[in-house]
């Protein structure tokens, strides 16, 4: 099963957004492991941003 361009697209973008990594640092990440970046910056903004 192929990962859809448009997810990636938009899992790169948040990560080096907030992160500040490079396209090919965030691409070299295995699949779950940059999952679990998003997911944990999403909890971050939560926590820094209640109710948005």
């Amino acid at each position: 099963m192929t990962y859809a361009a448009e997810q990636l697209y938009s899992e790169v973008a948040y990560v080096a957004y907030h992160f500040h990594w490079s396209r090919e640092e965030i691409l070299d990440l295995e699949h779950p492991e940059r999952r679990r970046f998003v997911d944990e910056i999403a909890t971050l903004n939560t926590r820094t941003h209640p109710g948005r």
